[in-house]
């Protein structure tokens, strides 16, 4: 019997893709909506970048004794923010980056603009060739602190994977995941918002065909 293929294939070939301008266009594309956030969300100039599937890799824990344990806190974290958006969309976890186009990282994001941060969320575009065709895909770097608590890792990872996902933008209401500005208390589920706002995301066209290089 002919074995289906594999959800997350390793790309064959991988070439960078360049926009002519900003990646993220400076003006939202959608009208507003009382119900959620869409309008605050951006494409980028070769359209949505959204999927039906996602394969993510997570930086493994490969430390031993003391170390190990900080590294376990922080893996459990961002697996449990991967859990709520795996109620929502369909992820594959894969244990070779170079299957992924949302890699995870366990380090603290570099100062943007003089400012320190938790977390952050990386977008690139790349022509990658898988099976007998080429596709264009994002590619995203998810970097998130380890120097937080545990509860503070999740509620970050959640909030980047958000960004990695597609959201690439803000709510302005504290109680939703994807908020500009944290409150006091961390957000560990996706709000009516979120959903709504995602929901509404995974019924655009996502990115335009790559040619072939």
């Amino acid at each position: 019997m002919e074995l289906p293929p594999p959800a997350c294939p390793a790309a064959a070939e991988v070439r960078p893709w360049s926009s002519p301008g900003p990646l993220l266009r400076d003006q939202p594309a959608a009208p507003p909506s009382e119900h959620d956030y869409r309008h605050q969300l951006k494409p980028t100039s070769a359209g949505w970048p959204r999927r039906d599937h996602w394969c993510v890799w997570v930086q493994p824990v490969l430390e031993q004794g003391p170390a190990a344990l900080w590294a376990e806190r922080w893996h459990q974290a961002v697996q449990s923010a991967l859990a709520t958006w795996q109620q929502h969309l369909r992820i594959t976890l894969v244990s070779d980056p170079a299957q992924a186009q949302v890699r995870v990282e366990r380090r603290r994001p570099p100062l943007l603009n003089r400012r320190a941060s938790n977390g952050r969320a990386i977008l690139e575009l790349q022509q990658v060739q898988r099976g007998q065709g080429w596709q264009l895909e994002p590619k995203v770097s998810v970097l998130i602190s380890p120097g937080q608590a545990q509860r503070a890792i999740e509620a970050t990872s959640l909030h980047e994977l958000g960004h990695a996902f597609g959201l690439w933008g803000h709510s302005d209401q504290a109680g939703d995941a994807m908020a500009i500005k944290p409150g006091p208390t961390p957000i560990l589920k996706l709000s009516a918002r979120d959903q709504r706002t995602l929901r509404w995301l995974q019924q655009q066209p996502g990115l335009n065909p790559a040619p072939s290089p």
